[in-house]
């Protein structure tokens, strides 16, 4: 139960990370936005690191350091996405991806799930599905490249969870430190390289990017901790929900509508948490 709590709070905040993210990336380059918003994470998670205790160790690293650039080339394709497509279709599509592979990966390496939460995790892919589902004029109009960018975003952070999984449990948060690192770094070193420029638009832009970083690392604490106490394949299906409250922010500070199929899909969001919390 631990772990589920912990996976949905972490789905929350998540999705309230994107609609941030989303936002600053409408204003500013999206290079800017990722070495900005990863340079507040990892300032927070440096923060924390004494709260938290763990052992910095090799291994910890490693599969920290592949966590972060996994995660990098994944928040740059699904920043890009958000920027030119549809947020409220952009989000779901990078979760139902997402969600696929600590499943699999799961399932796998031998975890097996009480059929009660085998049917949550099934019913959190339909709900990701449904509330994908956006059939207004706006994003019928979009050309198919958000999407793909999309799947390669969610392809990008299904490692990401994989990755962290496999790092020591008793390295506390030393992995995530080294993946945050390992991003500040790739994207510094990649937009010195491409001469893009790392300022933020105007018009309180950075505070929304450093809001997006250190939502983003707090909804990645919360991932570590509840994949510490339960199984991957349920801890990366609940925390793979987040666009349900990414939908709701944007239907209610962006006005973008929402669609009984989309409505139906955070119905059933509720009903899969619910399921696996059972299980």
């Amino acid at each position: 139960m631990t772990a589920v709590v912990l996976a949905t709070a972490c789905a929350l905040v998540y999705g309230t990370a994107d609609f941030f993210g989303g936002l600053a990336t409408r204003r500013s380059q999206v290079l800017a936005v990722v070495v900005l918003s990863q340079s507040a994470g990892l300032a927070l998670v440096a923060a924390l690191l004494p709260l938290l205790p763990g052992v910095p160790s090799p291994a910890a690293f490693g599969w920290g350091t592949a966590a972060g650039v996994a995660g990098t080339a994944a928040l740059v394709l699904f920043y890009r996405a958000l920027a030119t497509g549809v947020m409220s279709v952009v989000a779901p599509v990078t979760a139902a991806t997402s969600a696929s592979l600590p499943v699999l990966y799961g399932l796998a390496t031998g975890e097996r799930p009480q059929p009660v939460a085998l049917g949550g995790i099934v019913l959190a892919l339909v709900a990701v599905v449904l509330v994908s589902r956006d059939s207004s004029p706006a994003a019928a109009g979009r050309a198919y490249g958000p999407v793909l960018a999309a799947l390669g975003a969610g392809a990008g952070f299904g490692c990401f969870f994989v990755l962290l999984a496999r790092s020591p449990e008793d390295g506390g948060m030393w992995p995530l430190f080294g993946a945050r690192l390992a991003s500040v770094a790739l994207i510094a070193l990649l937009a010195v390289s491409t001469r893009r420029t790392l300022r933020p638009g105007s018009g309180g832009t950075l505070r929304i990017i450093v809001a997006a970083g250190a939502l983003d690392m707090a909804a990645n604490v919360l991932f570590v901790l509840a994949e510490q106490r339960g199984m991957i394949a349920l801890v990366g299906v609940l925390a793979s929900l987040y666009p349900a409250s990414t939908l709701v922010l944007a239907r209610y500070v962006l006005g973008e509508r929402l669609n009984g199929v989309q409505l139906a899909g955070i119905g059933t969001t509720l009903a899969a948490v619910a399921l696996i919390a059972a299980g």
